[in-house]
């Protein structure tokens, strides 16, 4: 479902489409369009696109297209999703012990709108960390 979200092909587009919105959370799905991972998440991301444009708007980046932001935001996973808010990166506590990103695909699009709304709400008080709804710590079970 890629194809029906919106692609930021360059650096430059990236940094305007977080720069630019000024009331709405960025959503920043950074991975490959024909990675596993990325096309479960790309669908995950698609059917909440509706419900959280009020809110939030979602993008999606190619990191061997742009890989601009690699290393900065340590960009090695084959899927990882970001949020940004007036051009503040927000990190989410969930409990895997890296807050800054979401680097597996999530299993129900419920989960994406609670993690939405928990960014939004407490990126819109002036947090910059806020925490999951979700404990994610015990999401592999050996």
């Amino acid at each position: 479902m890629s194809y029906f979200l919106p692609h930021l092909p360059s650096g430059w587009h990236v940094d305007q489409a977080i720069v630019q919105e000024e009331e709405r959370v960025v959503v920043i799905r950074f991975g490959t369009d024909s990675d596993a991972t990325c096309m479960a998440m790309d669908e995950i991301l698609y059917q909440c696109s509706e419900r959280v444009k009020n809110f939030a708007v979602i993008y999606l980046v190619d990191i061997t297209q742009v890989p601009d932001f690699n290393k900065m935001y340590e960009l090695y996973d084959p899927c990882s999703v970001l949020f940004f808010f007036r051009n503040k990166h927000i990190m989410i506590d969930l409990g895997t012990g890296n807050n800054n990103k979401i680097n597996w695909a999530l299993e129900e699009k419920q989960e994406f709108l609670d993690l939405c709304e928990v960014v939004y709400r407490g990126a819109s008080k002036g947090r910059g960390l806020v925490v999951s709804p979700r404990d994610y710590s015990t999401r592999l079970k050996y």
